[in-house]
């Protein structure tokens, strides 16, 4: 089949900042002439597919990778009345200001954020209604952010239950099912192409593609972000609640994908950025793009091969993390 024909189910993790590298996996699958039909996400990976699928990406990925830490902190509202440590209310009017609330079911893009209704104790996958409301009970991290109240349910981040939501995309038929997982170890094991071969393929996206030819890996803050060695390390209150999530989020990811297997797995570590981390979205993007394309790559070289020796369309799929 013609790679230029060839369409996506895309899931989107859930995982913080590290959320970012979403943009660069969108990127390069455009740039590879791949057409994304559908999307589903928890936590940050409904607030960048919701982004895409209303035709905003562009929008709030100015806006991120111009933020400093600064900006980051100015967006987290205390919350004095229990159920989170922030609000979320400074956030979400930010981001509203980038993309006016819309009707999920008349997106150019079939959508799908996951979320958790705490007292039914169940995932609640909202597919129509407001947009902004569905994003907005998806990303609410539990301690972080208080909960959302929508549709006479108390809501938090979708992450809890099924940080990487393949099920949710399952009633679409497309070419392939890609799926990205934001809370990976990393993996020393994991297969390499040849850096040529991807550099190639890179540029070629890159000259059809104008308005992403700047360069998105900027060398900023070099030295700011090291983090200490030794038995100096502390955790704060909010990255301790985090590092917890992050540990049981990529556990019951990994038994939710044994009985929903996408055809390509991205695993992004969990050590690429914390929580907050947006001052490092470009960063973050460079390498959610390095690992599509490596991923993409190495699709294409098995499903070359002779069907009866490839197992990406059988039980067993390949799985593509951090070198």
């Amino acid at each position: 089949m013609d790679k230029q024909k060839k369409t996506v189910s895309l899931v989107l993790g859930s995982g913080g900042a590290r959320g970012m590298a979403h943009i660069g996996v969108i990127r390069c699958l455009e740039d590879q002439g791949y057409e994304i039909k559908n999307i589903a996400g928890a936590s940050i990976g409904a607030l960048v597919g919701g982004f895409y699928a209303a035709g905003k990406l562009d929008q709030f990925q100015s806006w991120v990778t111009a933020l400093d830490r600064k900006n980051v902190l100015g967006l987290l509202d205390l919350s004095f009345t229990g159920g989170g440590l922030f609000k979320g209310d400074k956030l979400m009017d930010a981001l509203e200001s980038l993309v006016k609330d819309r009707v999920i079911e008349t997106l150019p893009i079939d959508f799908t954020a996951v979320a958790v209704d705490l007292e039914r104790q169940k995932e609640v996958w909202f597919t129509d209604g407001s947009l902004y409301e569905a994003v907005r009970a998806s990303i609410a991290i539990p301690s972080v952010f208080k909960p959302h109240f929508y549709r006479n349910m108390y809501l938090v981040d979708g992450g809890v239950l099924n940080p990487v939501p393949v099920a949710a995309s399952m009633k679409y038929v497309t070419d392939i099912t890609l799926a990205v997982n934001l809370n990976a170890k990393r993996n020393p094991l994991a297969p390499k192409l040849d850096p040529e071969v991807m550099q190639s393929k890179r540029l070629t996206a890159e000259n059809g593609a104008v308005q992403r030819a700047v360069k998105r890996f900027i060398d900023r803050w070099s030295n700011e972000d090291k983090e200490a060695t030794g038995h100096e390390r502390q955790f704060s209150t909010v990255e301790l609640i985090n590092r917890s999530i992050e540990t049981m989020q990529n556990t019951m990811a990994h038994m939710k994908l044994a009985a929903n297997r996408p055809d390509i797995l991205i695993e992004v570590p969990y050590t690429l950025g914390g929580l907050f981390d947006y001052h490092l979205a470009e960063e973050m993007i460079e390498e959610g793009y390095q690992l599509c394309l490596k991923s993409l790559l190495h699709f294409d070289q098995v499903d070359t091969e002779d069907p009866s020796t490839s197992d990406f369309h059988g039980i067993q799929r390949e799985t593509y993390e951090q070198p």
